[in-house]
């Protein structure tokens, strides 16, 4: 085997890292749905980038698929459902909130994910949440609670969030339904199932961009607007999603949804340093309760796995 090779086999097994570098990649497509505002607009954003993942797919995987679509076709409802609101719905919203946020805060909100991610694993598959967890997990959402609120007391009182932020938890909430199903995919290769999983979230972005041209509003790439789908489609699109995929079938989704904290990290510090967005004393806050809560949370997920064995699995 060459170096390359190694590397990669060796890359495959650690989870943690794995999931560090897909945190990094979507604390980029922060800064990146953020540039996209006024280049490209945001359900030409949706179609294009699963586009691009689709074709590089078909090219990479065209044997594997052809092998395993017994093994995917009686589950297209299932795939279609996963696709439709785990990328479309998801992308869609994000891309719109950028129009109406900051990628600081577009960051920061994703740190509700993990806390949705294990209530939909409690009520779906009643994955048990130890005392330390729910701390944890109330530490995060206290420090998104920050986050959205500004650190003002009154926008908590009146409820007067920003639509953007508002969008960033709507859609954090269907991507932590999708980290959940990933435990009941198909028994199919991960790239094969992948390959279905973009080729769903193509077909149904159709409509939305068809809804976005009849209205008008659609924007076409130019240049700077191709680089942005460009680098959306290929790291935080495909890279990203196929590590996380294989980092929930290392830990488990409850675990590796955790690592969707880090996301409020690293976003903010690149939208500080690419984009000049001012970092105010409440988005510090902010981080410091999303760090806490997901300290709190794995190191009590770490024990619970330890004791229980091998963690859930999403696939083979």
């Amino acid at each position: 085997m060459t170096y390359p090779g190694r590397i990669l086999r060796w890359l495959n097994g650690q989870a943690y890292l794995l999931l560090g570098l897909t945190a990094l990649a979507w604390g980029g497509n922060t800064v990146a749905g953020r540039l996209a505002v006024g280049r490209v607009s945001p359900m030409a954003v949706v179609s294009l980038r699963w586009l691009i993942v689709l074709v590089v797919l078909l090219i990479l995987t065209r044997a594997s698929v052809g092998s395993e679509w017994r093994r995917l076709l009686p589950r297209w409802r299932f795939i279609l459902l996963m696709g439709g609101l785990g990328y479309t719905a998801f992308n869609a919203i994000f891309y719109w909130a950028a129009h109406h946020t900051t990628a600081i805060n577009m960051g920061v909100v994703q740190g509700v994910t993990p806390a949705m991610v294990m209530l939909f694993a409690f009520l779906i598959h009643r994955t048990p949440i130890r005392a330390m967890q729910a701390i944890g997990l109330a530490v995060t959402l206290v420090g998104v609670a920050v986050a959205t609120s500004r650190g003002e007391i009154d926008v908590l009182l009146t409820l007067a969030f920003n639509v953007g932020d508002l969008g960033i938890a709507l859609a954090s909430a269907l991507y932590a339904g999708y980290t959940v199903g990933l435990r009941d995919r198909p028994a199919a290769a991960p790239l094969a199932f992948f390959s279905a999983m973009a080729a769903s979230a193509f077909l149904t972005s159709l409509p939305l961009l068809a809804a976005e041209v009849a209205l008008g509003t659609v924007i076409w790439p130019g240049p700077s607007g191709w680089a942005i789908i460009l680098y959306i489609a290929l790291i935080p699109s495909l890279l990203a999603q196929l590590g996380y995929m294989r980092g929930v079938e290392l830990i488990g989704g409850s675990r590796a949804g955790l690592f969707m904290n880090l996301v409020p990290i690293l976003g903010p510090i690149m939208a500080v340093l690419l984009l000049g967005e001012s970092f105010a004393l409440y988005h510090a806050l902010a981080l410091v309760l999303v760090l806490g809560g997901i300290w709190l949370a794995e190191r009590a997920g770490g024990r619970a796995a330890a004791a229980a064995g091998p963690p859930e699995r999403s696939g083979p």
